[in-house]
């Protein structure tokens, strides 16, 4: 078949759509907000204090670079009450969090958390406050509870990443652009696949064209892997050269207005081995297996309870795997949430939950098999599911057929 090229997808997004887009988070605040506060009050607690960044920008905007929370100290952590949201933020970033989070009262807190800690429960007449216990340290939480001892700590999970899941609008869009970055990087990468180039010299090519071409930042590093590396799910790019009949491996993302997108493609180079076109044959059907069970569901009413769960789906890519006899090579999930995070709620996994899944709401999938010391084979696309509207939609464009390169 005909290589893509980057005009068979869509343009970087303009800064018009990147202006309604922020006005968009602007005007979706409030109920964000507002189901947040609706626990609270059906919880019996009197604040939120949240930790990751995503929730961070999800319900104030205020937004730290990528990888910026390692050095930021306290910094863009934040409460939530039933009537205000304040923004911790110390002097290297008190104008920025003004400008960016300016419904939220700035409070100074630079790294001595639990020293501030009674002042700032105290502000909030806070007696009881949940905490995002998945993400606070055993040390922390012990050093907040010791400096405000009539304060209650109540650990709690998924309030936000449930809200989370359910994606508006103007969220689809900056995943679906973030998509196309990749789509578009990825076709201007194919003419440069040739027998004897790195892993590394890839990588950081195709970096530089997801990183010029729409993108702010990547949503993770670029995996590059040939022949038997392929076999490493998440293994990083080194100076092995790409010989002439193996597989090669692309996992990459970008991030586009704070939202990311993650795809995989599994590529030929020069003529392909009997084995590793089985191999392909097979993933692409465990992926339509996927699909299919989504579009079934759709047809049947189009209901979100009608929806299956992510164990469900997960099953159905699992057992065309299991059926050829690689169930022991596909170890990880079909599929995961994202959004603000690459890895976010829901979860489309053996372990995942037994409730339908949520709508509309955006995920991977992305099954595999990988022989160790041999080769792998990955497929991932991002899907929109939306029941209300009937829709399965692809947003990632790439082509999934074979696709043999540098021949």
């Amino acid at each position: 078949m005909r290589l893509p090229g980057t005009e068979d997808f869509a343009p970087p997004p303009t800064g018009a759509e990147r202006a309604r887009w922020r006005e968009a988070d602007i005007a979706a605040r409030p109920a964000r907000l507002g189901r947040l506060r609706a626990r609270l009050a059906e919880a019996g607690l009197d604040a939120y204090f949240g930790v990751r960044p995503e929730h961070m920008r999800y319900l104030t905007g205020f937004t730290l670079g990528e990888g910026e929370e390692k050095v930021a100290g306290n910094s863009g952590r934040f409460f939530a009450t039933g009537s205000e949201v304040v923004v911790l933020a110390d002097s290297r970033y008190a104008l920025q969090a003004g400008r960016q989070a300016p419904e939220a009262r700035l409070e100074e807190c630079g790294y001595d958390l639990s020293g501030r800690w009674p002042a700032l429960v105290a502000g909030l007449g806070a007696r009881r406050v949940a905490v995002e216990a998945g993400f606070v340290s055993h040390a922390l939480w012990e050093a907040l509870a010791a400096a405000a001892p009539d304060v209650e700590l109540v650990p709690v999970e998924g309030w936000l990443e449930t809200g989370r899941a359910v994606k508006e609008p103007a969220e689809v869009e900056r995943i679906a652009a973030a998509c196309a970055v990749c789509d578009r990087a990825l076709a201007r990468l194919l003419p440069r696949i040739r027998a004897g180039v790195t892993e590394r010299a890839l990588a950081l090519e195709l970096e530089w064209l997801v990183r010029t071409g729409g993108a702010e930042a990547l949503a993770f590093d670029v995996a590059c892997l040939a022949g038997p590396e392929a076999a490493l799910p998440h293994g990083s790019p080194g100076d092995r050269q790409v010989l002439s009949g193996s597989v090669l491996l692309f996992d990459f993302g970008a991030q586009v207005d704070g939202y990311r997108s993650d795809m995989t493609r599994t590529f030929f180079v020069g003529e392909p081995a009997a084995r590793d076109l089985a191999i392909y044959a097979l993933v692409a059907a465990a992926q339509e297996a996927a699909l299919t069970t989504l579009e079934t569901a759709l047809a049947g009413g189009g209901t979100a309870a009608g929806l299956p769960s992510g164990r469900v789906v997960d099953a159905a890519a699992r057992a065309v795997i299991e059926a050829a006899g690689h169930g022991e090579h596909f170890g990880h999930g079909t599929g995961h949430g994202i959004g603000l995070a690459t890895h976010e709620l829901p979860s489309l996994s053996r372990t995942a939950a037994e409730s339908p899944l949520p709508s509309p709401t955006v995920f991977s999938l992305e099954p595999g098999v990988y022989l160790a010391g041999e080769t792998g084979v990955r497929i991932e696309d991002l899907a929109l599911l939306d029941a209300a509207a009937g829709r399965l939609e692809h947003l990632t464009h790439f082509p999934r057929a074979v696709l043999v390169v540098g021949g």
